[in-house]
């Protein structure tokens, strides 16, 4: 059973105090109920519960610098979030969209990427790095809501394939495991730099760096 969002978050700050102070002074303060609900205006739709209950602990992160998501993703406050969906959504196709029809959510699930999802209104991001790519929760009500997907504007929208994108809960219980017992978490490793900030190193595995070289 995945850990309450809540108790991950403890087990997070509770590393970050420890081991990366700076990155731990970033968290920002709990998000105003009115801001979430402003931003609950601008999308049209209740966001989901593990994401309200997030920023309800911590609305983003305060350092524009700063990452705490593997792929160096920075959680965005509710105020960024309508802003960025607003962004985010004015490059939807609704006319290829719907020609494409439940094909495109079928080739989405099948192949793993998808330009044609791109912008989807129901797609609300949570997250930014500083190349401009977004990390969005899906609120489709079909077989992926709930789920994390990495977004950019050359690639589309990727389905990325490992579990712990299933779900906002249980990117956040892998992340404070990870944390907590200093392994990989897909390729990805905890370093805190000299500033004492939290990143993730990529390293990929052996068999990757053979496949590259071959």
């Amino acid at each position: 059973m995945t850990a309450p969002i809540g108790e991950s978050w403890t087990l997070i700050e509770n590393w970050l105090a420890e081991h990366a102070p700076a990155t731990y002074a970033a968290l920002a303060p709990p998000a105003d109920p009115a801001a979430i609900a402003a931003t609950e205006c601008v999308i049209g739709r209740p966001m989901l519960k593990p994401l309200v209950m997030s920023l309800l602990r911590h609305d983003g992160l305060l350092d524009q610098r700063g990452s705490l998501l593997p792929g160096f993703y920075r959680p965005i406050s509710a105020r960024e979030i309508a802003a960025e969906w607003q962004r985010f959504t004015g490059f939807y196709d609704k006319r290829t969209a719907d020609e494409a029809g439940e094909e495109a959510d079928h080739d989405f699930v099948k192949i793993g990427a998808s330009s044609v999802l791109y912008g989807h209104p129901q797609l609300i991001p949570i997250a930014r790095n500083l190349g401009g790519g977004h990390l969005v929760l899906d609120h489709r009500p079909e077989i992926d809501r709930g789920r994390v997907h990495a977004a950019g504007a050359a690639e589309g929208i990727m389905r990325v394939p490992h579990e712990m994108w299933t779900s906002l809960p249980l990117l956040m219980e892998t992340i404070a495991t990870s944390l907590k017992t200093n392994q990989p978490l897909n390729n990805y490793t905890p370093v805190v730099d000299q500033e004492q900030r939290l990143y993730w190193d990529f390293i990929p595995l052996r068999s990757d760096r053979t496949l590259h070289r071959s």
